[in-house]
């Protein structure tokens, strides 16, 4: 199964010249723990960083800072691990343990944003067809003894 196929489409996306307040309330209208920074390129918008609820703590309220000072710029991550859409959903859940991540933004050929793929989401998929085979067999049990004399 390729990441483009069951990756949310709906992003909560922000621009790197906003405050961070606007960030945290984005993330608390929309029940997410992340944004992802983006450049807009013409009619496309193209991650360049992510931002989470957890930075907002690490960053700035552990270290005192005054909110109302910093940009999204002053605390995102620049080092963004993406996946692309074709990639399997395998490569995605491998590329996530290796590098210690929950969330990755999902990318075009092209490298504009697709979606975002998050480990709850990996979660309630792999769940799901677990739930599947859990069902395949007692099915097949009783298939079994439906044919016995």
């Amino acid at each position: 199964m390729q990441v483009g196929e069951v990756c949310n489409r709906d992003v909560v996306i922000i621009d790197r010249n906003d405050p961070i307040s606007n960030a945290a309330k984005l993330m608390r209208h929309h029940h997410v723990g992340n944004v992802v920074v983006v450049e807009e390129r013409g009619d496309e918008r193209f991650p360049v960083g992510m931002l989470t609820d957890r930075d907002l703590v690490v960053e700035v309220l552990a270290n005192e800072v005054a909110p109302e000072s910093m940009l999204v710029a002053d605390v995102m991550s620049f080092d963004l691990i993406s996946v692309k859409e074709e990639e399997s959903m395998l490569d995605a859940i491998k590329r996530m343990r290796d590098k210690g991540i929950r969330r990755m933004p999902v990318i075009t050929a092209a490298g504009a944003l697709a979606g975002i793929i998050t480990m709850d989401d990996l979660l309630d998929l792999i769940a799901e067809q677990l739930a599947d085979l859990v069902v395949l067999v007692g099915r097949e049990q009783r298939r079994e003894s439906d044919r016995q004399p």
